[in-house]
Order: structure tokens, then sequence, then C-alpha cells
């Protein structure tokens, strides 16, 4: 085997409920603006959860207009998340000045991009159209729905003739899209890959079934802008947001040979699996312990010259204690050089979007020297001594020159994945 593929991010796509852009959402995010809000639609009235955290539609800066953007025989093809996915994957593209129209590029050029869940939504009233008469269901429902159809989507518009690749691991599925695209372009099956996550499940339905789990904040439906609340001691559950995170990876000399601007470099991936319960993690932590050593160990780095986590944290009771100590666990004394912070304070939590979404923050976080902050962080847990990022962004101050990171997402059925990316000066 020759020298070993080298994969730099070389172009970013946000859609969240901060608003669309990467840049966009970077100064939204860094200004410590929460995009949490009241559910006031009649349809949820009978929800314990009143709170999520919706992309702005509009034709204001920042909000998505889908009828900028698609058809309306488009949009018969696609539910919501898909459209996001495509919003994100062109932001990314052009972003990346990458649209070939070489056939040999194009077969080089792959796509990994996944969700959580199918459109819930979608699946009930086409449920409910069948019972009034067969010929009402559309003939688009079945591609509608599936899970890969965000990844055939993109391919088709683009024409990427490379790895067309979908993945669906709960709230783990943007990071573990990543890190497979990272792995085609390192073992060579394709040099340049358009990957992520979407999702949009704040429907009746998703808010009823999270609900029935005991999963979401109930607490804070009066003041929804405190409602998400990572690490905090009052936390009692997450917000369900939606949005699409798309990233250009790219193979390191296939970039600079065109002189691409590179944001960072994928360094590892590690993934691992509990084996412990459908919905809560190993109360010790050791699938995520694992996974974070299984990415640092592919990076060949060492805990000590990692300096920042974006956490996963989804502002739950249980989920964020544990893993707070599977990071102890993993760095031990090095614990009192490392930042750790997690969006969800602001954006909520994006379920299959949310690995890549945050892995986007990470890699602007890198290369900006720049660190999110964790929103809503009023009452720090008295026993973690870890620098939590609370409240306000802060610079990222080391004595070295490249800053290293991790961003960790965990899924239920006991799915854990990790990435580990640096700066590139």
């Amino acid at each position: 085997m020759g020298s070993v593929r080298r994969v730099v991010v070389t172009g970013l796509g946000l859609v969240t409920p901060l608003g669309v852009g990467a840049p966009h959402n970077w100064l939204q995010l860094t200004a410590g603006r929460v995009a949490t809000t009241a559910i006031t639609d009649t349809r949820f009235s009978q929800m314990p959860c009143r709170v999520a955290a919706r992309v702005p539609r509009g034709s204001e800066g920042g909000e998505l207009d889908f009828a900028a953007h698609f058809s309306p025989s488009d949009t018969r093809t696609m539910t919501t998340a898909t459209a996001f996915a495509l919003v994100a994957a062109h932001e990314a593209l052009t972003d990346a000045h990458w649209q070939p129209e070489e056939q040999r590029n194009r077969e080089r050029t792959g796509v990994a991009v996944g969700m959580g869940m199918v459109d819930l939504d979608d699946v009930q009233s086409t449920g409910q159209a069948l019972q009034e008469r067969y010929s009402k269901v559309s003939p688009y429902f079945v591609p509608r729905i599936l899970t890969n159809m965000a990844a055939g989507q993109i391919s088709m518009k683009f024409g990427f003739q490379g790895p067309n690749h979908s993945v669906s691991t709960a709230c783990a599925t943007g990071a573990h899209a990543i890190g497979d695209a990272f792995r085609f372009i390192k073992y060579g099956d394709a040099d340049v890959m358009v990957c992520g996550g979407a999702e949009a499940c704040i429907t009746p339905l998703g808010i009823a079934g999270f609900c029935r789990l005991r999963a979401l904040s109930t607490k804070f439906n009066n003041t929804p802008d405190k409602a998400s609340r990572p690490f905090d001691s009052l936390r009692d559950g997450f917000v369900m947001g939606e949005g699409a995170g798309i990233l250009v990876l790219e193979e390191y000399e296939h970039a600079k040979q065109r002189n691409a601007r590179v944001y960072a470099e994928i360094l590892g991936y590690g993934l691992t699996g509990d084996a412990y319960h459908h919905t809560a993690p190993r109360e010790d932590g050791q699938g995520a312990v694992q996974a974070m050593q299984g990415a640092i160990r592919e990076a060949g780095v060492k805990q000590g010259d990692i300096r920042y986590i974006n956490a996963h944290a989804t502002s739950t009771p249980l989920g964020d204690a544990i893993e707070l100590q599977a990071i102890k666990t993993v760095f031990q004394e090095h614990t009192e050089n490392l930042y750790v912070s997690s969006v969800k304070g602001a954006i909520g939590h994006l379920l299959g979007a949310a690995g890549s979404v945050e892995a986007i923050v990470t890699t602007i976080a890198c290369h900006a020297a720049y660190l999110p902050p964790t929103a809503n962080l009023d009452n720090p847990p008295s026993d973690v001594t870890l620098d939590l990022v609370p409240r306000e962004a802060k610079a990222w101050l080391q004595d070295s020159d490249r800053r290293i990171a991790l961003t960790n997402s965990f899924g239920f059925g006991g799915t854990n994945a990790s990435l580990c990316i640096a700066s590139c000066d």
C-alpha cells in the first residue's frame, strides 16, 4: 500500500434554526443567539413539550426561501429534510468551487448523506389518504420517505457518480456519514465526497413519540429560549431541532493541485456500539470512551494534543453526565487544558443532522481559533472542573501551532461516533 491519503474539508453548508449559510450560523452562534421558540400550532396542544427549534422560513437574510430553490414539481418528489440537504449541499459545493463537468471528476466524486427518521407527517397523511381511496396515495410516496433519497437527490442534481451512500444511525447519523466519507477518500474509493446529515421531524407524531419517551424538555414551555441547556444543573430534556449540515471532503493533494481553500483536516474516526439499551447510554460511558479513543488512535495524536471537544450533550440529565465522565476517563490529567462545549443550547438537537452540523462548527472553530459557547449554562455542575465555555464564545488559546479537536455523536440503539478534526494552516 502506498502513502496514506490525507483528507481535508474544502466546503461547508448549513441550514439550521439559526438560519441558512455557514458564515451566518457562525456569527449567530458566537454572538450567543438562541433559536429555540414556542410551538404555537394547535396540532401540538396535547404535548407536554411545547418548544422546538425550526429553520426560519422566508425571504429575508438568513431565512430559507423554498420557492427560490425549488419548483412545485421539485417539492412533490422530496421531503423537507431532503430539501434542507440540497440547499446545504449547494452552499458547500459553491464554497468548495467544485461542480465538475469532466466525466472522470464526476466518477471520483461521491455522496454520503443520511437522516435519522423518515418524514412522519408524510407517512401519517398518506395513511389517512389510503383509508379514503387507494388512488390518493402519491406515486412519489415511497421515494420521498426512503432515508437514502437526500443522497440520491444530491447525486442526481450535481451528476456525481462515485460512491452513493446513506447512513441512518439515529442521532449519530451525520457523524457516521462524515466518517464513512473520510474512509472512502482515505482508501481510494473517491477523491471528493459530499457528506453529512439532514432531519425534519418537528411534527405532532415526532414530538409525541419523544414526549412518551420522556426525552424532551417540559419545564421551560413559558421560557422557550431557556429550554435547551446542556450540562446545566436544571436541564430536563432536549429540544427538537431541524436542518442539515453538508461538508465537501477532499483528498489533500487533489485540493492542493486545484488551489482549493482548506478549512481543516479530518484526522481520525472512531465508532462503537454500547450493546446495552435501546435508548439509554451505558452508565460507565464505555462506548463513548472507546469511540473517542478510536478517533485519537487513527489520528495519531496524544490526548494532550486535543484542546477542544464539541460534545454531543443534548441537555438530558443522564446523557450529559455520562459524556462528561467519559471525557474524564479518556483525558485524565489533560482535562485541565480542555475546552468542552455543546451548540445544542442554541439550536436544539437536530437528530440525524446534529453530528454533521456540529462537525462543521468544530471545523470552523479549528480554522478560526475561536470556541462556540454552551448557551444557557447558568448553573454548571458543581463536581465538574472542565471549562464548558458557558454562555459566551472565547478565543482558542494554546501554545502549539495546530488546533486539534474532537466532535462526538451518540444515538439510540447504543451507536457512537467521534471525529478528530484539526486546523490545516
